[in-house]
Formats: C-alpha cells, sequence, structure tokens
C-alpha cells in the first residue's frame, strides 16, 4: 500500500532556538515548538505562491482544529533543528499535514499531525476547500483522512486547577481569532512550576471547539491524573468562556529521575 501523501510536496527549513524561545531550564516550550511548525507551513505557502493575502482574497483563513504531537525531546537554547512540513492529503472539508522537527544529527525531535479547514471570514464557518488553495501542495485527495486521537473529556473535579487569562490584542492573529499556539502558554501555565521542572513532555492531542476572541477572559482548568506508573503522568486540560468549550488538551508526561544531592 502506497505512503498516504508520499507525491506531496515536502518542504524543510532551519531554525535556532533562541533564549525567548525557552523557559528556564533551557528547553524550547511548547508554544515554541507549534510556532516553528507553523511558520515553515506559512513559508512552504509563501513559496507555493498560497500567501496569506492570496487565500483571504477568497474570503476564508486556514484554521487547524487537531493536533497529535509526539515527543522525543524538546529542543534546547541555541541549538539549530531542522523542521519539515507536507500537506499530505485532503478530502472536500478537511486537509492532514503532517511537520518533523530533527536536530543537527538527523535525530527526530518531534512528529506532529493536524487537521485543517477553511473557514469563511465573512460568516465564521466551515467551507469547502477550494481546488486552487490546495493544488500547489501536490496533496492526495482522499475520501478520509486519519482520524487523530481525541483528548480525554475534560471533568471538573474539587482538585481542578484554574487560571483566569484575558485575552490581549497581541494573542489575535490575522484570521481574527487568538493564535493557536497561544492557548499552549496558558495550558501549561495552569499547572505548578514544580510539576513543569519534574516532568518532560510526551505525547499531545488537541482538540479546538470553538474560537476565542478579542476582549475576551478565559478560564483554564487542569488535572493531574492519577497513574499506575511511577515514571509517567497524564494531565487533563480544558480552555472556556463562560459556558462555551473553546479548547482540550492530554498531555502525557515523563516523570524525570530525582537529582542527585
Amino acid at each position: 500500500m502506497a505512503t498516504l501523501g508520499a507525491t506531496a510536496s515536502l518542504y524543510s527549513e532551519q531554525h535556532r532556538i533562541t533564549y525567548y524561545e525557552c523557559d528556564r531550564t533551557g528547553r524550547a516550550t511548547l508554544t515554541t515548538l507549534i510556532d516553528i511548525a507553523v511558520l515553515a507551513s506559512e513559508d512552504q505557502s509563501d513559496a507555493l505562491g498560497l500567501t496569506t493575502d492570496f487565500v483571504q482574497g477568497h474570503g476564508v483563513g486556514w484554521v487547524v482544529t487537531q493536533y497529535a504531537m509526539d515527543i522525543t525531546r524538546m529542543p534546547r537554547q541555541d541549538e539549530v533543528v531542522t523542521i519539515a512540513v507536507r500537506g499530505s492529503a485532503y478530502n472536500p472539508y478537511f486537509a492532514y499535514r503532517e511537520f518533523w522537527i530533527r536536530d543537527a544529527d538527523g535525530q527526530q525531535l518531534a512528529y506532529i499531525t493536524s487537521i485543517w479547514v477553511l473557514m469563511s471570514q465573512k460568516t465564521r464557518r466551515i467551507v469547502k476547500i477550494l481546488p486552487e488553495l490546495v493544488a500547489p501542495y501536490q496533496s492526495e485527495a482522499v475520501k478520509r483522512i486519519p482520524r487523530l486521537p481525541r483528548p480525554i473529556s475534560f471533568e471538573k473535579t474539587a482538585d481542578t486547577i484554574t487560571k483566569p487569562y484575558h485575552v490581549r490584542f497581541f494573542d489575535i492573529d490575522p484570521n481574527r481569532h487568538v493564535n493557536n499556539a497561544h492557548y499552549f502558554d496558558w495550558l501549561v501555565d495552569t499547572l505548578p512550576a514544580d510539576f513543569l521542572l519534574q516532568h518532560d513532555l510526551v505525547h499531545i492531542d488537541v482538540r479546538y471547539e470553538n474560537e476565542v476572541k478579542y476582549g475576551q477572559t478565559v478560564m483554564a482548568h487542569a488535572n493531574i491524573l492519577s497513574s499506575e506508573q511511577a515514571d509517567q503522568v497524564t494531565t487533563s486540560h480544558l480552555i472556556e468562556v463562560g459556558d462555551e468549550k473553546c479548547c482540550e488538551v492530554t498531555i502525557q508526561w515523563r516523570t524525570l529521575p530525582a537529582p542527585i544531592d
């Protein structure tokens, strides 16, 4: 059986991880990982003539609805990584895009799959994918695109951690809603600092439900779930505005060895 999207156009570029893209441990943040992946995707689109102005000239914009990320390790400060991206497949309403992030030796640091849709700028509703906006990617036309895992359905408990965040002007992207990478700042910041210092990312499942807009106050909720494995833990996350669910996320973490005194 042929590999899905094997004939699709593959684009790659390098990026040096700067100090302001890292946390206090010197590791790139999850937001940085998404930012550099999406930047490579935008650079591929520009190279193919599918600029933001060109796409918006059709009255639409690309919006991501799901991510699934496998993390081997996070890039570190001053490390030069290579990001590769491929628009692998699409059907009438959904596009499937893959990302690979590798270190200088070619070792895979992260593999990201994602689902995208076209949204009408006027109605803010999903519309059919326009052939002229996907043809240059040489994506495979399919009846069904791969399904990504759904995050755990979030349930609030007495132990749920909650923090409010006000949406700033600078959180808004050219599609006129919150840049999808900014959600990860809210999601991860909800967890205690000690937890973040003692754990590494392993896998993330993300599903966006509704837009977050300028001026709104979002509530970020997190549950640290019990685990039978001492070296692993799972967290469940929810972003909501009022009673409206905006984003659900499940993160699997690896517990770091205790430091030697």
